[in-house]
């Protein structure tokens, strides 16, 4: 591979081991304290804060919290207390900042005035001693290690993982996996290096070389993973990209698809997966160029980005893999540098 897109490439390759890492010993049960904090406290509803990637990774842990553990969630609006000064009575509520960084002052601001109004705060960032893990009473080091690429990989997989653990955790009472969900887990490491071994992604590049606009759909667990994908080939190829659940694509922008506009479909095991079936149908009635990604075929595709059958719960941390391997691809095929997109910096500070 050039020069361009080398700090990528070794971020995405560095995921199975970071899945290794996080489910070692040691920060196993720092989540695992953690979790067990928050159970004790019994919050009653959960407030996530988060932006671009980590919003995305913030995205998967409402689903796992609402799904999982039976409690109401919303997504915070940062303006709403660093630009109008709100002050919302958050007792009983646990607010979760979600940041690679933890550098970002919005994101700190909402966690700060939380903290002052009742919440119960816990910061997942890949910087244990950034501004928004020192504003938080908790806090989960995701120890990803240094990113090079500005386009975050390995710091949204680790994000995920951490919430999943962390969301298992506070479920089972006393912040422990159980062993089954232990052991499936543990297979993830192989799984990943598995996936990623699959050069189907990158010959996919040269398909939507010339692509004026993509789309990207998805449904449940998997929603999180077409936003984030959308993101990448944005932030990376410059491709206008429009994420959708596999539920709103049909309320109208259903409209749009043809053959001139491909869609990647995320397509799982589960029930997310199962409803995702009738929309690649659907897209296939108007011949629209339909990639999914899973485990099996689906009527109505042209082709599929394959990926181990797992826990729909775990299919975000795998089916992220060839799409991140794809913007790279896609990327570099139209002359740009995924490592270095322009008008970005790895840390964006918003008020």
């Amino acid at each position: 591979m050039s020069e361009r897109g080398h700090g990528m490439a070794t971020d995405i390759a560095e995921q199975p081991a970071g899945f290794a890492r996080l489910l070692e010993d040691g920060p196993s049960a720092a989540i695992a304290e953690v979790a067990a904090e928050v159970a004790r406290r019994k919050p009653r509803h959960v407030l996530f804060v988060g932006r671009g990637t980590s919003d995305h990774a913030a995205l998967y842990g409402a689903y796992l919290t609402e799904i999982r553990l039976g409690l109401p969630v919303a997504s915070s609006s940062p303006s709403a207390i660093t630009l109008y000064g709100a002050r919302p009575d958050l007792t009983g509520t646990l607010v979760v900042g979600v940041s690679q960084s933890g550098g970002s002052p919005d994101l700190t601001g909402v966690m700060a005035v939380a903290r002052e109004t009742g919440a119960l705060t816990l910061a997942v960032t890949n910087n244990p001693g950034s501004p928004l893990a020192e504003a938080a009473e908790l806090s989960i080091d995701v120890a990803s290690g240094h990113e090079r690429a500005v386009a975050a990989t390995k710091t949204y997989t680790a994000e995920l993982l951490a919430l999943l653990m962390l969301v298992e955790g506070i479920r089972a009472g006393d912040g422990a996996l159980p062993a089954d969900e232990r052991a499936a887990l543990a297979r993830l490491p192989e799984l990943a290096e598995q996936t990623l071994a699959d050069p189907a992604a990158a010959e996919l590049a040269q398909r939507y070389r010339f692509a004026s606009s993509i789309v990207t759909t998805g449904r449940g667990y998997a929603y999180p993973t077409a936003r984030e994908t959308a993101l990448k080939l944005m932030e990376t190829s410059y491709v206008p990209s429009l994420a959708f659940s596999g539920a709103d694509l049909q309320h109208g922008p259903l409209a749009m698809a043809d053959p001139d506009v491909p869609v990647l479909a995320v397509v799982g095991e589960g029930p997310g997966g199962q409803s995702m079936r009738d929309v690649v149908a659907r897209l296939g009635e108007r011949r629209a160029d339909v990639v999914t990604i899973g485990a099996t075929d689906v009527p109505g595709a042209s082709a599929r980005l394959a990926v181990p059958a797992v826990d729909e719960r775990h299919s975000p941390l795998l089916d992220i893999l060839p799409l991140q391997q794809l913007a790279l691809a896609l990327s570099l095929a139209r002359g740009e540098d995924p490592d270095s997109p322009r008008g970005l910096k790895k840390v964006t500070a918003t008020l």
